[in-house]
């Protein structure tokens, strides 16, 4: 008798009894999740943040420079009194500033540059037949620029162009809507799964 399995299972059913109504079993169910979640994001946080790239380093490495970012995390407890609550000013600063400086080149390699590069390629492969698929990225991304410029009401040709447009931006909405509800039925075929073979043991 595995308990592991035993507790996963009556958990399980408790999440799955909402979906005749709220209960105490979802609640609590519900209530251990998350408790437990916290539980464990505090003691890696602890271990594997604190402990392992800030205080081992400090005490036993002498890293000093470490000092900066120990007393900016101490400047975040500020907002807990009105004196203290300007001092969290600066660590919140520094991240948000540090976060942008990192995220933007980030995010300007991996949908600006790459989208251009993508649509400037050539049209035509090797054995001289068009490129279906690089006509068609530079088909949606023109159109889609086209839908949203408001400087001209969209009418002739630009509104042609700009209905194109949202064809391809409702393709690329179905598509992500699609995706995001596979991927939830994928997680549903999975718990189903293991409570008809690991719990139930009704397909061994």
């Amino acid at each position: 008798m595995d308990w592991g399995v035993i507790i996963a299972g009556l958990l399980t059913l408790a999440i799955f009894s909402f979906l005749y109504r709220d209960n105490p079993a979802y609640k609590m169910a519900e209530s251990l999740l998350i408790g437990v979640s916290i539980g464990y994001f505090l003691v890696i946080t602890w271990t594997n943040t604190l402990m392992d790239l800030l205080f081992v380093p400090l005490t036993q490495d002498a890293k000093w420079p470490l000092i900066i970012p120990l007393a900016l995390g101490v400047m975040m407890f500020g907002r807990f009194h009105k004196r203290t609550a300007p001092l969290s000013r600066i660590p919140i600063a520094v991240l948000i500033g540090s976060g942008a400086g990192v995220a933007i080149p980030a995010m300007l390699e991996a949908r600006t540059l790459r989208q251009i590069s993508a649509t400037v390629g050539p049209l035509v492969t090797e054995s001289g037949l068009p490129d279906i698929s690089l006509i068609a990225v530079l088909v949606g991304v023109l159109t889609t620029l086209v839908y949203f410029y408001f400087s001209r009401e969209h009418k002739g040709a630009l509104g042609g162009a700009a209905k194109v447009g949202t064809y391809f931006l409702m393709s690329f909405f179905g598509t992500t809507f699609g995706y995001t509800v596979m991927s939830r039925m994928s997680t549903l075929i999975g718990r189903v799964e293991f409570l008809l073979s690991d719990f139930l043991r009704l397909t061994q």
